[in-house]
């Protein structure tokens, strides 16, 4: 899947949309991609001297990717956000600087009825750099966004 693909599927925009490319794709499996470039705007004021991605964001994106492999195996998922309901065993191994691609591999752990655990790993040329479980749930969109389309990509 291309971003514009991802963006048929994910609610999020600039600057919160936090995966580029999905590469694999299974019903139990992810693997999503981040291009870390220079102009995201994070870099400004986290260690503009020394840029690093935030952590927090580097778990967003994971859960991103999460949520495309959870919408995208519903049928109206049109209808539907996925939302990230808990955090754990969070671990940051190595920083992610501007020029890196961040490869998020995201596992299902256990599904049942509207909610997800899935446990992942980012990493950047083959080495790991985070880590983290973590917990989706399905929920309907507010009345006043159903719709039966797909979202126009902008």
């Amino acid at each position: 899947m291309d971003v514009n693909q991802i963006r048929q599927i994910l609610p999020h925009r600039y600057p919160f949309l936090l995966v580029d490319r999905i590469v694999e794709l299974e019903a139990e499996r992810i693997v999503g991609i981040k291009n870390v470039t220079a102009n995201e705007p994070f870099f400004i004021g986290h260690f503009p001297d020394f840029p690093v991605m935030p952590g927090v964001l580097i778990v967003e994106a994971m859960a991103q990717t999460a949520g495309v492999l959870i919408l995208n195996s519903i049928p109206d998922r049109h209808n539907k956000l996925v939302l990230l309901v808990s955090v754990d065993a969070a671990k940051f191994r190595r920083p992610v600087v501007p020029g890196d691609q961040l490869r998020m591999d995201m596992t299902v752990i256990r599904r049942k009825g509207s909610v997800a655990k899935m446990a992942g790993k980012a990493y950047v040329d083959g080495l790991l750099v985070a880590e983290a479980e973590v917990m989706c749930k399905l929920q309907d969109k507010p009345a006043e966004e159903l719709t039966d389309k797909a979202p126009v990509a902008e």
